[in-house]
């Protein structure tokens, strides 16, 4: 799967997964987002997102942890 807003660089925030390789990780925006932000409250906290980039962000995280169930065996 192709993510064009998704970025990994070793120089940035070391490595972890960025959008537009700013220094906001995927990681906070889930977080945020899982911790009942709302969108209207995160775009207007990190005025260089876009709205695609939150979508963007979820379609990540989904994919990751799909990526990682392959292997998953539950009984």
């Amino acid at each position: 799967m192709k993510f064009d807003r998704i970025t990994h660089s070793p120089t940035v925030m070391g490595g972890k997964p960025c959008i537009r390789g700013l220094r906001i990780t995927v990681g906070t925006i889930v977080g945020l987002l899982a911790s009942g932000a709302t969108r209207e409250r995160i775009l207007a906290a990190y005025p260089s997102l876009e709205p695609a980039d939150l979508d963007e962000c979820l379609a990540y995280a989904a994919w990751r942890l799909e990526e990682r169930e392959e292997g998953l065996v539950v009984s």
